[in-house]
């Protein structure tokens, strides 16, 4: 079988879960890899048969995506031409990571992909809800990278085509410990945002990983390290607990390594608030921003020992194989 796996490269969680799931799909069949989008920091270790610029969003300082930049450094003539030179046709499956090139591109030459991400486990039943609507937000988690078939990965298994958060193998053979640290990744704000709020929680020892920072420094009793993946790593199995945005990748990490979790859901970021939203469902204390009038709810944070006791196996052989199946077996339905 003839598979292209096409993955969003904007932010570092898609990536993450790639490095899983191509060595599976490799024992399965051919595979080329298609990646579009920028702003991540995690390079893959298989070859990249198609880059294309695709539809990026770009974070702000203040909590929530820069919509001006967005709009700015994305071009709807780049993206159109994508989309039409395309290779699709050229494969016997199409397993799409919320990429948005290879997605319409099947969609319009009628070629049936399968959506194998977090995304597409948002609006399937049983899945907790935000209580925040946003038109737009819904709009584009639906229709970004539209595929026929639909599989997700959440924190619970809420429903049959969900499946439960792929953990890098880096991750699971971390060796653990509890140094007094905390670590945090909150690449929506700006360094300056962090410091002002976190430097006012005296005592605690905090290990900031920033996009924005190129060296390391200090100011009182936050450190600034620019972002590096083995570093941050180390942080994770090493830390006391972690202050993050409201991605998957990170807290479902956090989950695992049965660290003290608090996360920050981005502004105007609705796939986010959905995370959040299982997250407070699960026990974890959520922050609707980093502002100086939320230092008591972290301080709580910090003196209470509550974590949360969850399991995630290694099943990525076993999800890969499922969708495999599945998809044959439709379609082989599908032609009698």
């Amino acid at each position: 079988m003839k598979i292209l796996y096409a993955i969003q490269g904007t932010g570092n969680g898609h990536l993450s879960r790639a490095k899983e799931i191509i060595p599976a799909l490799l024992k399965r069949g051919q595979v080329d890899v298609l990646i579009s989008g920028t702003q991540c920091e995690i390079t893959l270790p298989y070859p990249i048969k198609y880059r294309y610029i695709g539809l990026s969003f770009y974070f702000g300082k203040n909590g929530g995506i820069d919509f001006i930049k967005s709009f700015n450094k994305n071009s709807i003539f780049t993206l159109i031409n994508e989309i039409k030179c395309c290779p699709v046709e050229d494969y016997d499956l199409v397993v799409n990571d919320f990429e948005p090139i290879s997605a319409w591109s099947c969609y319009l030459k009628g070629i049936k992909s399968v959506s194998l991400s977090h995304q597409g486990a948002l609006f399937t039943k049983n899945v907790p809800k935000p209580s925040c609507f946003s038109l737009l937000g819904t709009f584009v988690l639906k229709n970004y990278a539209k595929c026929y078939y639909n599989y997700g990965f959440h924190f619970e298994k809420y429903n049959e085509t969900i499946f439960l958060p792929i953990i890098r193998s880096d991750i699971r053979l971390l060796k653990l410990a509890k140094k007094e640290h905390y670590t945090v990744y909150l690449p929506a704000y700006s360094d300056e945002n962090i410091i002002k709020v976190l430097s006012k929680i005296k005592g605690v020892k905090w290990k900031v990983f920033s996009k924005n920072a190129s060296a390391y420094y200090q100011k009182k009793n936050v450190y600034i390290k620019p972002i590096n993946g083995e570093k941050f790593e180390k942080s994770l199995a090493s830390c006391t607990g972690i202050l993050c945005g409201a991605g998957f990748e990170t807290p479902a990490e956090a989950l695992y390594l049965n660290k003290k979790l608090m996360v920050i859901p981005m502004k105007n970021q609705l796939e986010q608030h959905f995370n959040a939203q299982a997250l407070k469902c699960l026990g974890v204390p959520v922050l609707k921003s980093l502002k100086i009038k939320q230092i008591q709810k972290i301080k709580n944070w910090i003196e209470s020992d509550y974590k949360i006791e969850i399991k995630f196996p290694n099943e990525t052989q076993h999800i890969v194989d499922h969708i495999l199946y599945d998809y044959i077996t439709k379609e082989r339905l599908a032609l009698i």
